[in-house]
């Protein structure tokens, strides 16, 4: 693999459990009230 392709794989896999991290804090700090 080159040097590019391996920079694009480490920003799509920060991107991917980035979202999910900041997702699963959300959700932490502002439950949702069940009715």
């Amino acid at each position: 693999m080159s040097a590019s392709s391996i920079v694009m794989l480490i920003v799509a896999i920060a991107t991917v459990w980035g979202g999910l991290v900041a997702a699963i804090v959300n959700v932490v700090r502002h439950p949702e009230d069940l009715d």
